[in-house]
């Protein structure tokens, strides 16, 4: 979009004021770069800049008169850079040409204003901007990773890249209502909400709350992740109320995940079920926050947790197990459906809620059903009522009893709004 569209102001006038503001920031952000990092010699900051970009716009101008003129200026930019470049190495022993792109695209910033829509340019300085910043973040990061973090990510882009699209979207057979494409974008989809928190926990969060191990836990498994707090309750009295916090946290983040996976996968259901499932999650954030504000007493402070679960969650075995449960869930939906229909679904939902329900909404989300879009929702609701139930059974067995109280006020305030919802579907 033409940015006269914006300001009615002469284009070029705006266009020669957005080049200047764009350059002098880039050149104000190197000055501020070299000065943090004392990064020894660079080609130019702020003013240097700022002429480079002025540069640019003016033989843009003129290359429409003057064909050629403004790669004239581009040779002659890259020949004082390969000059500027040849006695950093020589003199200095420094390799880094980060500086020299950006003086490249400082000279290309006219040409981006009248040749591309106004937010690409806005963009890229951005991007600029940003990524000056990070570099010690990335250097900090690039020290976590392990020799599987690429294999890992490759696994990744296999999945979704390279074989999902090769896979048919024709139906197996009327017993079997799903397709090969359906079956492996079900297992992408859960793996890359899990690969999403795998990342999250280990590179952006290594050292985590108890608080923020359940919210970041509920993205991956909340049943594990339930699991796994109410066991380190007991190691921890001391906090017995900040883990029944995280665990509902998880709860919370849970009915977050099934929303996720239902508007991707099924979005007129994910649209039906978007007030329901973010009010529930609503709900129980707000019960978490509750009871992480309600002590009777001050406690000692919590010490670094480590996350639910730091397993990477791309293995194949894993990926091939997803597969085979979603057929058979979604075999087994079909079959219930024929036979015993609403009521039949409702029982199996309620049933399945006490295993892992991923498989079996996914099969509700991709499956080929001739149900009514109401009956898909309540098993829905179902199956993440029961699914609740349980998770409370496995805190109040496994965890600290100075949890109960808490948990159990928590757990059934949600569970009876989870069954208001499924009356009112």
């Amino acid at each position: 979009m033409a940015v006269e569209h914006y300001i009615h102001l002469p284009p070029d006038l705006i266009n020669l004021l957005l080049t200047m503001a764009f350059a002098l920031a880039i050149g104000l952000e190197l000055r501020q770069y070299h000065l943090k990092n004392k990064s020894g010699t660079l080609y130019g900051t702020d003013r240097t800049h700022l002429f480079i970009g002025l540069a640019g716009y003016v033989l843009y101008l003129l290359n429409r008169d003057i064909p050629y003129v403004f790669w004239a200026g581009e040779i002659f930019l890259i020949a004082s850079m390969t000059v500027y470049y040849y006695f950093k190495i020589k003199n200095k022993g420094q390799f880094g040409i980060t500086t020299l792109w950006t003086t490249f695209i400082t000279y290309h910033l006219a040409a981006l204003l009248y040749t591309q829509p106004l937010w690409l340019t806005f963009a890229v300085v951005s991007v600029i901007l940003l990524f000056m910043q990070l570099k010690q973040f990335f250097w900090q990061l690039t020290k976590t990773f392990d020799e599987d973090e690429f294999i890992t990510l490759s696994k990744f882009l296999l999945m979704s890249g390279t074989l999902l699209p090769l896979l048919s979207h024709r139906v197996i057979s009327e017993s079997i209502p799903v397709s090969p494409f359906d079956i492996w974008l079900a297992v992408v989809v859960v793996s890359g909400i899990s690969y999403l928190s795998y990342w999250l926990r280990k590179f952006i969060f290594p050292s985590q709350s108890i608080l923020l191990s359940g919210i970041l836990g509920g993205l991956y498994s909340s049943t594990a992740t339930t699991l796994v707090l109410a066991r380190k309750s007991k190691q921890d009295p001391a906090h017995a109320r900040e883990y029944a916090a995280a665990i509902l946290a998880a709860t919370g983040m849970m009915f977050i995940r099934v929303e996720i996976l239902a508007l991707l996968l099924h979005p007129q259901l994910g649209r039906r079920l978007l007030l329901p499932l973010l009010g529930l999650a609503a709900l129980t954030l707000l019960i978490a926050l509750g009871i992480l504000k309600w002590k009777n007493a001050p406690r000692p402070a919590a010490t670094e947790h480590v996350p639910a679960e730091t397993k990477n969650p791309l293995e194949l075995k894993t990926a091939f197990l997803f597969a085979a449960l979603f057929v058979f869930f979604s075999v087994l939906t079909h079959y219930v459906l024929q036979h015993y229909g609403r009521q039949g679904l409702q029982i199996l939902s309620f049933v399945v809620g006490f295993t892992d329900i991923d498989p079996f909404l996914l099969g509700l989300f991709t499956g080929h059903y001739q149900a009514p879009l109401s009956e898909l929702a309540t098993a829905t609701m179902v199956a993440v009522a029961s699914n609740n139930l349980l998770k409370m059974l496995y805190a109040l067995i496994w965890g600290h009893r100075q949890m109960r109280r808490p948990l159990i006020a928590g757990f059934l305030t949600v569970i009876v709004a989870n069954l208001a919802v499924i009356f009112l579907l």
